[in-house]
């Protein structure tokens, strides 16, 4: 039981990797680093609800913004598959897409959304 926990333990340290302490400067949001950042808070930290929340708020925004613009143009880039993946589904695929593209942590965290969506989800032509 004990191995158990501490290869739990080991697995999460190396899936946070170079985590660091959630801050008030991820809220700003500039680099897909600050979004993965704030969608991996854990549970531990004072700022916990408010990122995840914030992940999830901003995440579905450019989500929401796409969909508008994409109706408004009667062409969509990313089409989700039937049944669609749940919310939080969506996200955890995104981060762990963007733990295996590492070079995109310093762009966009909208470009690299959709650089995700668009290789997962593409729209056939």
């Amino acid at each position: 039981m004990r191995r158990s926990v501490l290869a739990a333990a080991a697995a999460a340290w190396l899936w946070c990797g170079t985590v660091t302490a959630t801050t008030s400067g991820d809220f700003l949001v500039k680099t897909t680093h600050d979004v993965v950042a704030l969608c991996t808070t854990p549970e531990s930290e004072p700022l916990y609800t408010a990122a995840v929340n914030f992940c999830h708020g901003y995440l579905v925004g450019a989500w929401q913004y796409h969909a508008a613009i994409a109706a408004r143009r009667k062409r969509d880039i990313v089409c989700l598959p039937d049944p669609p993946p749940t919310r939080s589904q969506a996200i955890q695929e995104f981060l762990a897409w963007c733990k295996a593209n590492p070079q995109y942590d310093a762009e966009s965290p909208v470009e690299t959304l959709f650089k995700f969506l668009m290789e997962k989800w593409p729209c056939r032509k």
